[in-house]
């Protein structure tokens, strides 16, 4: 399913251990199927958005039950509350989400403290819930949950910034929405866009902070999605505003395989993997 909707998402969590990719991707299923039930499946089907809005409501309430019995009929959120259980994963998390998802069915538009919001609901806590995953894990070092927590919400809001300048043509054209407080979509200028990507530029600065904080693997997963969300940030930076209105950028294959080497080459040196012990045979007689 990552890899439907995000290879660049998907080709980071392939760093990831076998267990921690396997939560993530739980938590990852149900983002998807709340972002489907608003603007895709529910649309298609020709549910009105009050209509749809109820399903979110049923959803999130099968949700909240599942938590708290870990158990659901619905295989993705029984998938999802099993990895919350043991990750600590709850509702201080999930409502917000389901609150920004909620939001798009009934807000156009913005102003700061409703787009801060959003964003916190929407993004920040999906990266709040992979960084529970990623402390939940053994070898997990232990402190700094602040500095860890803050680098997580920066990274998460980091990702939202990039999709809302990547999706410009598509929210505004197709879903009628608008994501940058006071402004019409038509008057998008390079000189708001440029504003928006310096203020992902530090919150990219900013989530880089809290990677030495999470276990080895995990770290190099988020070093590679840092890596590459880095790299659209300057594809935006490149292309005008004109162009964000009618194109969708990307990083090309061989961009990404390019910084998926680097950030293997620095796991490499910072966790290099230790030698390998001889085996000794016993004599035989």
């Amino acid at each position: 399913m990552i890899t439907k909707y995000s290879t660049s998402f998907s080709l980071a969590c392939r760093m990831l251990d076998k267990q921690s990719q396997m939560h993530i991707a739980n938590v990852y299923a149900l983002v998807r199927l709340v972002d489907e039930v608003v603007d895709g499946v529910a649309r298609e089907a020709g549910l009105s958005d009050q209509a749809t809005a109820q399903a979110l409501d049923r959803l999130e309430a099968e949700t909240e039950a599942a938590l708290q019995s870990g158990y659901s009929t619905n295989m993705i959120v029984h998938a999802f509350a099993c990895t919350a259980r043991r990750s600590h994963i709850d509702t201080d998390l999930t409502r917000p989400f389901f609150t920004s998802m909620r939001n798009d069915l009934s807000i156009s538009s913005h102003d700061e403290a409703s787009l801060d919001q959003y964003i916190f609901g929407s993004a920040e806590v999906v990266g709040l819930m992979c960084l529970r995953i990623f402390r939940s894990a053994p070898d997990a070092p232990t402190g700094h949950d602040a500095e860890v927590e803050s680098a997580a919400r920066h990274l998460g809001a980091a990702f939202q910034k990039v999709n809302f300048l990547r999706d410009l043509a598509v929210d505004t054209s197709v879903l009628g929405r608008c994501y940058f407080p006071g402004l019409d979509p038509s008057g998008f200028s390079d000189e708001h866009k440029n504003k928006l990507v310096q203020e992902i530029h530090d919150d990219l600065d900013a989530a880089a902070r809290g990677i030495a904080y999470l276990p080895p693997r995990a770290a190099l997963a988020v070093s590679l999605a840092h890596g590459l969300f880095a790299e659209l940030n300057t594809q935006l930076e490149r292309t005008s505003a004109a162009d964000l209105r009618l194109h969708r950028v990307s990083v090309s294959s061989g961009r990404k395989a390019t910084i998926a080497l680097q950030a293997l080459l620095s796991y490499s040196f910072k966790w290099p993997r230790p030698m390998n012990k001889p085996q000794h045979q016993e004599s035989q007689k």
